[in-house]
């Protein structure tokens, strides 16, 4: 038996990946990310699971359980919401592991980034706009590196998508722009996937004031960037004159 760490994904139950549910549904016992996890995703486990909530734990209390289980040869489902690798904290849970040499496999989500995307019916990367999209944060009390400050990121105008950093947004516009300009677009999607997401677009201009008027403080994805326009080049990929390994152009 191992650790399986599974990226719930953004809300929506049926985003979790096959692998994740089957896991899921095997285990013996779950652990999983408390509140911004959808409990629909545990709907199909065994009824005599062993289910904890880990926002009321410790990483100590955590690795405990999973060390009683591993030595009571049980399957263990660690599951974490959107995907686990992105501000997920399962490095130290990892590394933790391989002291005690407890084996686990990683099994990637669909991240709020994507559904916050989806959600809006947008692509991050459009040619002759932006083929670069930035994951980060805002400091809070878990500091950013220097050279990672929004200041610097935003000078490459860029696609960026921001976590935990909502309830900072006037913080967040006031910085953006020393590079943005007040007209860009942004977009604030909280809880994207679940039944109650909520979308708020803008521009650099006036979200902080419609974000305070929804009354949204946490628990949403922003997205800055012109990709949220209309104005892009078609892509090669389907351009009729465009010869690529499996079709030649029309015009050869």
């Amino acid at each position: 038996m191992k650790v399986y760490f599974i990226g719930a994904g953004s809300g929506d139950p049926e985003l979790i990946t096959i692998k994740g549910a089957k896991r899921i549904a095997q285990a013996d016992i779950i652990i999983y990310a408390g509140s911004l996890v959808n409990k629909e995703v545990m709907a199909n486990r065994k009824e005599s699971a062993e289910v904890y909530n880990s926002a009321s734990m410790t990483l100590d209390e955590v690795i405990e359980v999973i060390e009683r289980g591993i030595k009571e040869g049980k399957l263990i489902a660690r599951v974490h919401t959107g995907d686990p690798s992105i501000y997920g904290a399962i490095r130290e849970q990892m590394d933790m592991l391989d002291e005690r040499e407890i084996e686990y496999e990683v099994i990637p989500g669909v991240s709020s980034f994507v559904a916050a995307a989806a959600a809006i019916k947008k692509e991050f990367t459009l040619p002759g706009v932006t083929q670069t999209v930035i994951l980060t944060r805002m400091e809070g009390r878990t500091p950013v590196p220097e050279k990672e400050s929004i200041e610097e990121l935003a000078k490459h105008r860029a696609t960026m998508c921001l976590f935990l950093s909502v309830h900072m947004i006037e913080k967040l516009v006031e910085r953006l722009l020393t590079s943005y300009t007040i007209d860009t677009p942004i977009a604030v999607i909280q809880k994207a996937s679940w039944e109650d997401q909520k979308i708020v677009i803008g521009t650099l201009g006036d979200i902080a004031e419609k974000v305070k008027d929804e009354g949204i403080t946490k628990t949403a994805q922003i997205l800055v960037g012109d990709f949220l326009g209309d104005k892009y080049e078609l892509s090669k990929l389907y351009d009729k004159n465009f010869s690529h390994e499996f079709r030649k152009a029309k015009s050869e």
